[in-house]
């Protein structure tokens, strides 16, 4: 049985393969919109929600990802493109980087 940190790490080298997500295309998402959908992915059948305050359409379509384990590996890759994009950013601007 492979870790959850496994599975993610799995799936956010599929992104960048497969779904061209590479550091480039994350650094375009400076709205948030990664961890929103990570949130998304998260709480996808559950009886929690997110609030997206500009109403805007979900570019992942999340409920496609029926299984609750493949949409919590889905959220976990996303939350570490949104932290790679954040430290990055920090880098560039001069900041302080975890």
């Amino acid at each position: 049985m492979k870790t959850g940190i496994e599975l993610i790490a799995e799936e956010r080298a599929r992104q960048i393969e497969l779904e061209g997500w590479t550091q480039e295309h994350d650094d375009q998402h400076t709205a948030g919109e990664l961890a929103k959908n990570a949130a998304i992915c998260a709480v996808r059948g559950t009886d929690a929600y997110v609030i997206d305050p500009s109403d805007g359409p979900d570019w992942l379509l999340a409920s496609k990802h029926g299984e609750p384990v493949k949409r919590l590996i889905i959220a976990g890759a996303l939350i570490a493109a949104e932290i790679d994009r954040l430290q990055r950013a920090a880098l560039r601007e001069g900041g302080e980087v975890i």
